[in-house]
């Protein structure tokens, strides 16, 4: 009964918060439940068949567990409820999404009662989510003569899981909202600062924009009952920034439609929509959920009489508006012509790379997911019953161009592809299943991903996965009551589902918050692997990889493969010679200022950027990959000389044998894996049988973009042009100025060293410029608090080795303490150094954050509205980004620096430096590893 009773006290804790139940997943609540069920005269009981029919999670939660058995005694007759008959069991185990229940319904199936065999047939004939085991389950009886097995493979092999659903409708009613103008970040759709909140759906779904749009989205519906309301990113993309499906989640909560009526706050297929499209991750992240992502087009570059674009005053393209989408509007989608059309006909645009065979398919199955499981499971079927495959789903496309050679990353996903047609060589445009080599989950987004994989009622990693992580490095800063409640759990989970996790479950290994995309950088052995990580910084400077949403994470997991187009590439080349004053992180900021400068408009967005970038080691290069992200690339590739590859993947081994070290090994031994996994790689390239990876010389591109090195001769900063009078250009990665814009005028209220996009040379540099300043100066003092968080506790013990620690540690006012985590996140700074715990920090935005209307001086990549800063009653905060030399400096003066005086505090120091392949040989390496 204290099950029971304590989850009323729940109740009415979130009833004083708005909210409804929260939906249970734990097996012990759920055996209260039914025992209420079966006390005729309990006075819970009616409460308690509600929580149990409506508001029990499905999958492989104990909760879900323990339904289906229950569910399976009353099929049987063993138990006897009034208002569960047997056949609304049948309905209920039909919506619980495999596990368990499917485990039930083969039992039936394969059971002595032939009418109740037939029922449970028919029901598992709608199911998809089934595994090696359930497989093994059906083709054994099959292959023994049952004939109910066979029926049901029979099923299976004509995919009627799918071909039996309803198609979609040739006619969807929209409403417009635009929900911001300018790119919409998905922190506006799920701020970083409630993470903690995500996997409780109706919680989470209280934060998006603001309760005053969550109030027009509603009002929009009930004015308008025959249409879904379309979130709209005006004059800009919708969805940048981080890979978020608690961000779909939400928008498909307020906007979309239940996915299951047995099944609380699970929504699906929302429609969302930006002048410039839908970011690449976030698209992925809606096809998830079967929604529908639309490119407007609705503003379009003005043009003068010679067909040449016109600019304004600061040198950007004049846009006119080509059609209306102000609020309000009622539009028509129509999924057989694929246009957008307006209440009275008239053709806005066309919208048929929204429309695709894929994507319809996965409207058609309520999401990708069921698609993906639906392909295994009808080529099960086929082979099991000796048939040919005759795919119900559209077929994959395969675009190959006789003659044309291949870019790094058409090499790399030749190389994995799953099911193409055998001999024919891949091109970008083709529709490829792909092994998965590395995946990573992180710590905000993973309570999410256990959730979704617990929906698919998966049980353990994949085999074919080379390793997959779970990181801690999100909830680093503040070991808060949120952080305590949600990560020992996450982490016992991923533990036992076979991931390297960074918090030991069983407390044998020190707790690690290293930031997640080093970590995956590190372990990350092969040139030519794929991996998927739950975050948009998931870019590492060897293979190729992908941000994603924590549900395509759950399925990488899982299966141990991703579906996705080749994209394209477009090849970045450098020229001319680094001066000595500037820092690389100069020539990351410079190459977008170029890119946009030759080709006008961000050729980077939703393609490969193939960066040849090959004399720098893996630590630098993704300084350079893990700003595409911000680029809105869908990728990078790095292309690395022969010898510098062996060098990074030195490292990664001695990297990954620190971490076998302490403990963190698995019983499968990934970790020991990954090591003769790189000692092979290595072997290859040495011998000449397999060198580093490289484009072929007739590859093709969507654009080449070459950055002279000579023209970049003063630190660059990325600038959120908070003030800018055109909305829609505040808070992009396109604004790049030199220093000398800010006239050494810039006030900075804070700055901050550190994440994901620092190492371990960041470190050394803030050390040396305070031995410099103390030997010009007697002393250093800071007119700006100085946050600094080094990326993992690796960079931090070899800083202790040099001595470059001790040197942080006598400036600073606070250093962290394993031992006595933070527990409040800091409200206040002072004006001294802060040395933080590895881990995000300042850059989340979920638990550490600068005081509201700050201007912040940052290494890190976000300078979205509120997420490093927010906004004061009468000022906007700003995020600025710079490289370390800046952000130190600009910290001590408490301004940005003049040009001279940067100069004169680098002098002697050794920044990170890059010259072009093709100058220096590949032999060379840089201290800064």
């Amino acid at each position: 009964m204290s099950l029971y009773t304590d989850y009323l006290t729940e109740i009415e804790t979130r009833k004083d918060q708005g909210l409804h139940p929260k939906p249970i997943d734990d097996g012990a609540l759920v055996g209260a439940l039914i025992a209420q069920i079966k006390d005729t005269g309990n006075e819970y009981r009616a409460d308690s068949l509600q929580h149990f029919i409506y508001n029990t999670l499905p999958g492989t939660t104990s909760a879900a567990v323990v339904k289906a058995a229950f569910l399976k005694d009353i099929i049987l007759g063993t138990e006897t409820v009034a208002e569960i008959t047997p056949d609304f069991a049948f309905e209920l185990l039909s919506h619980m999404k495999g596990g368990p229940s499917i485990a039930v319904l083969l039992d039936v199936a394969l059971g002595d009662d032939a009418a109740l065999a037939g029922q449970a047939a028919e029901v598992l004939k709608t199911q998809v989510f089934l595994y090696e085991a359930d497989m093994d389950r059906l083709s054994e009886a099959h292959a023994a003569g049952n004939a109910v097995a066979t029926d049901i493979l029979d099923s299976y092999a004509k995919a009627e899981f799918f071909t039996k659903l309803p198609d979609i409708d040739e006619e969807i009613k929209v409403v417009t909202y635009i929900a911001a103008e300018g790119d919409i970040s998905t922190d506006l759709l799920s701020p970083g600062a409630e993470a903690h909140s995500r996997a409780d759906r109706e919680l989470h779904g209280k934060c998006m924009i603001t309760p005053e749009a969550q109030g027009e989205i509603v009002a929009l519906q009930e004015a308008n009952p025959g249409a879904r309301v379309m979130l709209i990113a005006e004059k800009g993309t919708m969805g940048v920034g981080s890979s978020r499906m608690s961000g779909v989640n939400n928008v498909a909560l307020w906007t979309g439609k239940q996915a299951s009526p047995y099944v609380p706050f699970v929504n699906i297929a929302p429609v969302v929509a930006g002048t410039n499209g839908i970011s690449p991750i976030f698209l992925t992240t809606v096809g998830v959920t079967g929604g529908i992502g639309i490119d407007l087009k609705n503003w379009v570059k003005k043009v003068d009489a010679d067909g040449n674009t016109v600019l304004d005053d600061n040198g950007d393209p004049v846009l006119e508006q080509a059609y209306s989408v102000e609020t309000g509007k009622v539009l028509t989608i129509n999924t057989k012509d694929k246009k957008l059309y307006d209440a009275d006909g008239t053709e806005l645009v066309d919208i048929s790379s929204s429309l695709t065979p894929q994507k319809v398919e996965f409207i058609k199955a309520g999401g990708s997911y069921a698609v993906v499981f639906g392909k295994k499971l009808q080529t099960f079927a086929a082979e099991a019953l000796g048939q040919d495959l005759k795919s119900a789903y559209a077929p994959s496309k395969e675009v190959s161009i006789e003659g044309q050679g291949l870019t790094a990353v058409e090499k790399i996903f030749n190389r994995n592809a799953r099911g193409a047609t055998p001999g024919k060589t891949l091109h970008a445009g083709s529709d490829v299943r792909v092994q998965v080599n590395v995946v990573g989950s992180q710590d905000t987004t993973g309570p999410m991903t256990a959730q979704e994989l617990e929906a698919m009622a998966a049980t353990v990693i994949s085999p074919s996965l080379d390793v997959g992580y779970q990181s801690g490095c999100h909830t680093a800063s503040v070991w808060d009551l949120k952080a305590q409640a949600n990560i020992p759990k996450l982490m016992a989970f991923m533990n036992s589902f076979g991931l390297i996790t960074a918090r030991d479950p069983k407390d044998k290994y020190h707790a690690m918050t290293d930031v997640i995309h080093k970590v995956l950088n590190d372990i990350t052995v092969d040139d030519w692997d794929i991996i998927i990580g739950g975050d948009s910084h998931t870019r590492m400077s060897k293979g190729v990889a992908f941000g994603a949403d924590s549900g395509t994470v759950a399925l990488a997991l899982a299966t141990g493969e991703a579906s996705m187009p080749i994209p394209e590439s477009v090849k970045v080349t450098f020229k001319g010679q680094m001066a000595d004053h500037m820092d690389f992180r100069d020539v990351v900021h410079a190459t977008q200022a170029q890119m946009l400068a030759q080709h006008g408009d961000n050729v980077f967005q939703g393609r490969v950027i193939e960066v040849h970038i090959g004399t720098l080691l893996a630590d630098q290069a993704f300084t350079f990959t893990d700003w595409t992200a911000e680029m809105k690339a869908k990728a990078s590739v790095c292309i690395s000389n022969d010898e510098t590859l062996i060098g990074s993947l030195e490292l990664a081994k001695s990297r990954i044998q620190i971490m076998i070290d302490k403990g963190m090994d698995n019983e499968a031994q990934l970790l020991a894996g990954l090591i003769a996994k790189a000692d092979k790689r290595i072997a290859e390239i040495r011998s000449g049988e397999k060198p580093a990876l490289t484009p072929d010389a007739n590859a093709k591109y969507f654009a080449e973009v070459v950055v002279d090195l000579d023209q970049i001769v003063e630190p660059m900063i990325a600038d959120p042009d908070v003030n800018n009078i055109d909305v829609s250009k505040r808070y992009t990665h396109d604004t790049i100025r030199p220093i000398s814009y800010y006239k050494a005028e810039k006030h900075v209220d804070l700055g901050f060293v550190g994440s994901c996009m620092v190492h371990k040379g960041d470190m050394k540099i803030v050390a040396q410029m305070l031995k410099n300043l103390e030997k010009a100066t007697g002393k250093v003092e800071f007119k700006a608090p100085l946050v600094v968080a080094a990326p993992t506790y690796n960079i931090i013990d070899e800083l202790k080795e040099e001595g470059d620690w001790e040197v942080l540690e006598k400036y600073s006012g606070f250093e962290f303490d394993d031992a006595a985590p933070k527990t409040n996140a800091r409200t206040e700074y002072e004006n001294i150094l802060y040395l933080e715990r590895p881990g995000c920090n300042l850059c989340m935005g979920n638990q550490e954050k600068a005081a509201k209307g700050d201007t912040v001086l940052a290494t890190s990549t976000r300078l979205f509205q509120g997420r490093v800063v927010g906004d004061a009653p009468d000022k906007k905060g700003e995020s600025l980004l710079a490289s370390t030399p800046v952000v130190v400096l600009s910290a001590i003066l408490g301004r940005t620096p003049t040009l001279e005086e940067y100069k004169t505090a680098v002098e002697g120091i050794d920044l990170t430096k890059f010259a072009p392949p093709k100058e220096i040989p590949g032999t060379a390496r840089s201290v800064h590893f």
